[in-house]
């Protein structure tokens, strides 16, 4: 990340949660499906919604390690900005985390039950049918209930959230940089840590250089 010759973004080294969302599950499967038809090999290709499965498995299990009965999830949907809740990997997540036997209180601006139609609501009234019992619709009802909170999108509303007590754990799946976050000392990402102090380098004993 600290190359600046390549013409690379930096973004491209710093993974995250699990992809979502109507277009790029079903594109990749298409293009598995065409090879498989072709008797073409794509080994990289196949590997990418199972890896993306253990994503949503490895945030189960930190959220797990917290000890929290109560979780609070923030963003329902699989990207900030849109109420298109198809296969998105935070409704994997919930899902797990209820058949676990967690509490779970969801907010997420876009996510009003009243205004989604068709394939949309079916999907969520499908893998959610607890829906109408999890959501609330301010996030303040949230951050009072949870124990543990899970921030799964990058909106200016999610990183100001200094009013959280101590006790509650943060887990986020998104790299928010907020200080108001990154200053908690309960404070966790999933596959990256927060920044720790540099430690000072000091020579090696034993050297006369």
């Amino acid at each position: 990340c600290a190359d600046t010759k390549l013409n690379i973004s930096p973004a491209y080294l710093k993974p995250g949660f699990a992809f979502g969302g109507s277009c790029l599950p079903k594109d990749l499967r298409s293009l598995i499906f065409n090879a498989r038809q072709l008797g073409v090999e794509i080994p990289i290709l196949d590997s990418v919604l199972p890896s993306n499965t253990l994503q949503i498995e490895a945030a189960r299990i930190k959220i797990h390690e917290t000890g929290a009965k109560h979780v609070g999830i923030l963003g329902l949907s699989f990207k900030a900005g849109t109420d298109d809740l198809r296969e998105s990997p935070v409704i994997s997540l919930i899902r797990q985390l209820w058949q676990d036997g967690l509490e779970i209180s969801v907010y997420d601006p876009d996510g009003n039950l009243e205004v989604l139609l068709g394939s949309n609501l079916e999907y969520l009234q499908r893998q959610l049918p607890q829906i109408d019992r999890i959501l609330r619709t301010d996030i303040d009802s949230v951050l009072n209930e949870c124990q543990t909170l899970v921030i799964t999108q990058k909106r200016p509303e999610f990183s100001n959230i200094q009013a959280l007590k101590s006790s509650v754990a943060v887990l986020d799946l998104v790299r928010l940089s907020s200080d108001a976050v990154t200053d908690l000392a309960n404070y966790e990402g999933i596959s990256w840590q927060k920044k720790q102090p540099a430690k000072k380098i000091l020579p090696f004993a034993g050297s006369d250089r």
